[in-house]
């Protein structure tokens, strides 16, 4: 996977939400994710930045579907890691 040139700004916004629901452990899935996806071969790096994604996800459709967080929607997009939460959609 290549990294993204978007916004570095935003980048380093979506990263500390991910810090700081591993630090938090709310919702423990994030963290538990983190050590999925370390344990099948990924870096601590990219588990973070595959957690981003589906964090990028979620605010994305908060936003376009003017609704609130869906916790069960984000812990199922987790669980599908490494596999992107837009790709379900395009199915």
């Amino acid at each position: 996977m290549t990294e993204s040139k978007g916004d570095p700004q935003l980048q380093a916004a979506i990263m500390k939400v991910v810090e700081n629901q591993i630090r938090n452990n709310d919702p423990p899935q994030t963290k538990q994710t983190v050590e999925r996806l370390i344990a099948a071969g990924h870096s601590e790096a990219e588990a973070k930045r595959l957690i981003g994604c589906v964090v990028s996800a979620e605010i994305f459709d908060v936003l376009k579907k003017q609704e609130p967080f869906d916790l069960n929607r984000f812990v199922k997009a987790l669980d599908r890691l490494p596999a992107m939460p837009w790709e379900e959609e395009e199915n």
